[in-house]
């Protein structure tokens, strides 16, 4: 059995995108890290990350950015998403 990759979630508690995206990860029933960003720097390790984005959240999927809420479900719809998480 192959291992899953590691999710990461930068987000603050009040985006509802951020709250938007972590309904869709835990519908497929995936763990994630769940970093808040509202410490200045770990905001810095965020954008640092995600080459200089700021918003939130952004995500990662093992080693690949995947970006924000909006490029999450747009990998769904494409029925990209689901390889993605199963990938080690």
């Amino acid at each position: 059995m192959t291992a899953r990759p590691t999710i990461t979630i930068y987000t603050t508690p009040a985006c509802p995108y951020c709250h938007a995206a972590k309904a869709l990860l835990r519908e497929k029933g995936v763990a994630f890290e769940e970093i808040d960003v509202q410490d200045a720097s770990r905001r810095q390790q965020m954008m640092k990350r995600a080459n200089g984005r700021r918003t939130v959240p952004q995500i990662f999927i093992g080693a690949t950015h995947v970006g924000g809420c909006d490029d999450l479900h747009e990998l769904d719809r494409r029925g990209a998403l689901d390889p993605l998480l199963k990938a080690s």
